[in-house]
């Protein structure tokens, strides 16, 4: 079906298109009126004319079928009522449409998305958490949307730590090291290798022998070097399940992947004539880029140790993106600090014309997760959280309250509820922030019933199903109309409508939080609706529209929360 919001602005198109081929009507809700049209003020300059002049010009030219009112408002805003039958019309082609109103795209894309990136031999901790909340709801909402989605790990699985930490494995024996990586216990494991690096001169010779070792590929190194790398992405992804993260062990192409692809990346930017060796290292200053002294700024590609760095890495990666994987679109789920660094390799890449100027390549970038006192988020004890350890009290803390609301669960159905309630709590207060802001990490309101939470519209949606319950017989919607005789009814009507524009607005500006703002503001008329429009007790005709409206609703909290990676759960 096409949706409202795309019927409406085809209707103004032509007019404004009369004036000037392919003026935007700058087209959006609006609190006035059911739309509002915003285009004509920016067309009038365009063309020297009045504003409210052309504005009424506009109104009498478009076809507004549908339309009830067109009104003409303060500089030259065109206030748009929407008419009972176009709304009747739209309401029962969403009750046919299993996607409702969201549309396939036309030309499917391939996005790469590169997100989450732990270390290896590192727990997931609260800093991981972001990345992979918002690269993973990005990834869904592509794959909506009828995108091929190829995610991206990009694993720390290189460099020189790997020296101490093989090392630190032998001294341990394999068995005994295994057994300890097995259970999730990264961080002593790594804190041990480290404590022996900075207290042993022994020890750091033999580390550095080690990554000597690695990166000339010896056999026996690179075994033991696997173990540690399998081991720690057995461990991410049974963090990922608790989190129901979609990335899979496939997913993760670390940074060892790119290492015989190094070479080339160097030699090519020479031929190029893009390389320029400054300090005894080899980089690229692309224009643009300047430090504190307006001085150019390098990329440096290859150090003075002939070691390679994050810079060709990065571009290797780029390179493999566009010509393997035939990315037209690459995403990196990366923090904010990276910003200057990712933007200098996007230049390089496109310089060397490994990254064609059709081929959109954005950093999403991504605010910090502060504790109570709003500092980063840490232990008491000054340490970096543990991804884990907030996962598995956010479980504990909603099983708590389920069991004080006497949902007459058994055990078993209550966890599960309870681990479905916790990961909507946790990824919702992600992604329901604005993404380049920071965020309080505080599980008391996170996990709240009442508010702007993920239990909330989870609660919502089950409230919907406990309706479907008490008729006591299946349900169909059969000829329901929709004749919206109350100004609540028509207003949870009008909500309804708006998914396909926010989740189409949420997915190209790559923000989640304004598919979760539509949400919660969906709820929110709902609670209004239920308050002003009895649905079981109401009779006829009436009872049938309500019936098909709470039907609606569920179905789209349903959907909304699923493309963010939240379940609906039927009961709570």
């Amino acid at each position: 079906m096409t949706s409202t919001y795309d019927i409406v602005r085809e209707r103004l198109q032509a007019a404004f298109d009369e004036v000037v081929p392919g003026a935007d009507p700058v087209l959006r809700r609006s609190e006035r009126s059911d739309y509002q049209a915003n285009g004509v003020m920016a067309l009038a300059k365009q063309v020297g004319r009045s504003p409210r002049e052309l504005a009424e010009h506009i109104a009498g030219r478009a076809d507004l079928s549908g339309v009830a009112s067109v009104e003409v408002a303060g500089p030259g805003f065109l206030n748009l009522t929407l008419s009972p039958q176009l709304l009747d019309s739209q309401l029962r082609a969403l009750l046919e449409d299993p996607r409702l109103g969201v549309a396939v795209a036309r030309r499917p894309r391939t996005v790469v998305i590169d997100y989450s990136a732990p270390n290896v031999a590192k727990e997931l901790h609260v800093g991981n958490l972001r990345s992979t909340v918002i690269g993973d709801a990005l990834a869904r909402m592509h794959r909506f949307a009828g995108s091929t989605v190829i995610a991206r790990n990009h694993v720390g699985d290189w460099g020189t730590p790997f020296g101490m930490l093989i090392e630190h494995l032998l001294d341990l024996g394999e068995e005994e090291a295994i057994a300890s990586l097995s259970i999730g216990d990264l961080n002593t494991f790594y804190q041990g290798a480290r404590a022996k690096f900075d207290a042993d001169d022994a020890f750091k010779d033999r580390a550095r022998a080690r990554v000597v070792a690695l990166q000339a590929g010896d056999p026996e190194t690179r075994r033991l070097w696997q173990i540690l790398v399998d081991q720690s992405v057995r461990y991410f992804t049974t963090i990922y399940a608790e989190l129901d993260v979609s990335l899979r062990p496939e997913d993760v192409v670390g940074e060892s992947y790119y290492n015989d692809m190094l070479d080339g990346v160097v030699a090519d930017l020479d031929r190029a004539g893009l390389l320029v060796e400054s300090g005894g290292a080899l980089c690229v200053f692309p224009p643009g880029f300047t430090n504190r002294d307006n001085e150019p700024l390098p990329l440096i590609v290859k150090k003075r140790d002939e070691g390679y760095g994050y810079a060709a890495t990065d571009l290797a990666a780029v390179r493999d993106r566009v010509s393997n994987l035939h990315a037209d679109e690459i995403l990196y789920v990366v923090g904010t600090p990276q910003a200057q660094h990712l933007d200098m390799v996007y230049a390089v890449a496109r310089l060397a014309g490994w990254l064609p100027e059709h081929v959109r390549c954005e950093h999403v970038s991504f605010g910090h997760v502060l504790g109570p006192d709003r500092k980063m988020f840490k232990t008491r004890s000054g340490e970096t959280v543990k991804l884990m350890g907030l996962v598995n009290e956010a479980i504990e803390r909603a099983d708590e309250a389920l069991v004080t609301r006497a949902s007459g669960l058994d055990e078993a159905s209550r966890v599960s509820l309870a681990t479905q309630i916790a990961r909507a709590a946790i990824k919702y207060a992600d992604l329901s922030t604005e993404r380049q802001r920071d965020y309080v990490f505080d599980l008391d309101r996170m996990l709240a019933f009442e508010g702007d939470t993920g239990p909330y519209l989870q609660y919502a949606h089950a409230r919907l199903r406990s309706i479907f319950r008490r008729l006591g017989a299946p349900w169909s919607p059969g000829g329901a109309t929709f004749a919206l005789g109350t100004q609540a009814e028509r207003d949870l009507a009008l909500g309804l409508l708006g998914l396909p524009e926010a989740f189409e607005l949420a997915l190209n500006s790559l923000q989640p939080n304004r598919l979760c703002n539509y949400l919660f503001d969906l709820a929110q008329r709902l609670t209004s609706f239920y308050e002003a429009c009895p649905v079981l007790s109401s009779e006829g005709a009436v009872r049938a529209e309500r019936l098909a409206l709470c039907d609606l609703t569920a179905r789209t909290l349903e959907i909304g929360l699923s493309v963010l990676g939240i379940d609906a759960p039927e009961q709570m």
